[in-house]
């Protein structure tokens, strides 16, 4: 029986004009082995906008040079771009200042940053970190390599069986000598949106610090950094429509002010001596060397992007996917969906009962449906469902129906032929 067929009627959509937006990225026109692409693999990396590919494009024709000090025309062009880039970014968060706005090559390389500066030099044998059992690879590993070189411990917030959070765990976590709460605004594996302006207030409460992964949000959500009153916060530009290998730091000046450098080398100083080195001030203390500056052109140009859109719409949009997906695919025998809460961005984790999510995956490849198979840089996540691996289909504001009916009817051709 086609699943589709017998889904539940869903409202119509909203007046969000995904065709528009489609036009908007080259790569969704092509085909995979024969069939359209359908690109459900958003939450890996989204695909990239007309005019993201051609800020890159002008910076290396007309403008490729390092940036800051050189005394030529091109280097001021540059220096020019990669700071503009930075006053986008920072208008975009709402941040009080571009001293709080920091690039790095990715949220895991913010992360790392903050564990590496802040948590070595405030973090002593006793403190406690909380994170959650949801938690993406880069959110578990630097905590627990600063928990063995300073002997700090790492508390877990529980997850109930719908993939959310359990408050009343995290409340009682905190009662502890928590010096930092670094949880994820939305699950890679799950899609769960944790209600993260509680989560802050209630670390605020007990004197805590707060850093948040931002990561799967940002392709989604406006996130305003004075409205939601965290310490930290990182995301990654591929994943919000921009190149790769760049990404944001935010963090309270206050607290950059006072941390020591991540890495040293150029930019990162004010004066070097053989006797003393004088840091340079945030975020340049925090960029050592020349950064990925076509990068955060490109970051740029996906903020501006994205500032012309109405995210209320957008929104609605892709929950409206979600639930029709979720509809369909719950009409799929032996189909199990990983994660069901009640705020959930545009993540459908399944299983197939008698196929491995890698083998569904490539079924799904044959039919032109790109999606991720695996533990999703996520396996605490996969302990507590007790599942191997799963198939994730993740979706942007370009995707539509159809090729969610194409991703049922390729996961309807895996159950033929594993005969599940």
């Amino acid at each position: 029986m086609n699943a589709l067929a017998a889904a539940p009627v869903l409202n119509a959509p909203t007046g969000f004009d995904a065709a528009r937006y489609r036009r908007d990225f080259p790569i969704l026109r092509q085909r995979v082995n024969g069939k359209p692409l359908a690109y459900l693999d958003n939450a890996a990396t989204a695909q990239k906008p007309v005019a993201v590919i051609e800020a890159l494009d002008r910076y290396y024709r007309d403008c490729n040079a390092n940036i800051h000090r050189g005394a030529h025309r091109l280097s001021e062009r540059a220096t020019a771009a990669y700071e503009s880039a930075r006053e986008k970014i920072r208008r975009y968060l709402n941040a009080d200042s571009v001293a709080e706005i920091i690039f790095t090559r990715g949220a895991t390389e913010g992360i790392n940053l903050v564990a590496q500066t802040w948590g070595r030099r405030n973090l002593k044998r006793g403190d406690e970190i909380v994170i959650s059992e949801m938690e993406h690879h880069s959110n578990i590993v630097p905590w627990q390599m600063l928990r063995e070189e300073t002997g700090a411990t790492l508390k877990v917030i529980p997850i109930n069986d719908a993939g959310e959070i359990v408050m009343e765990e995290y409340e009682r976590l905190l009662k502890g000598r928590v010096r930092l709460v670094a949880v994820a605004h939305i699950s890679n594996a799950l899609g769960t949106v944790n209600p993260i302006r509680a989560m802050i207030e209630k670390a605020q409460a007990v004197g805590a610090l707060t850093l948040i992964d931002g990561a799967q949000s940002m392709p989604h959500t406006r996130v305003d950094m004075r409205a939601l009153g965290c310490d930290f916060f990182v995301f990654s530009g591929h994943k919000m429509f921009a190149p790769t290998g760049i990404g944001v730091l935010y963090g309270r000046q206050a607290l950059l002010e006072a941390m020591p450098p991540y890495q040293g080398g150029g930019d990162m100083i004010k004066m070097v001596s053989f006797k003393k080195t004088l840091y340079n001030n945030p975020p340049y203390k925090f960029e050592a060397g020349t950064p990925n500056i076509a990068g955060a052109i490109g970051l740029g140009a996906a903020v501006d992007y994205l500032e012309q859109m109405d995210f209320d719409a957008l929104a609605a949009y892709e929950r409206e996917l979600l639930d029709y997906a979720a509809a369909a695919a719950s009409q799929v025998p032996g189909l199990r969906l990983i994660g069901a809460a009640r705020d959930k961005a545009g993540v459908l984790s399944f299983v197939l009962q008698g196929a491995h999510a890698h083998d569904v995956g490539t079924v799904l490849d044959s039919e032109g449906v790109a999606i991720r198979a695996g533990h999703h840089c996520a396996m605490p996540v996969m302990e507590r469902f007790k599942v191997a691996a799963t198939g994730r289909a993740s979706f942007a504001f370009y995707n539509t129906r159809a090729e969610v009916d194409a991703l049922i009817a390729g996961i309807e051709k895996a159950k033929r032929i594993f005969h599940c």
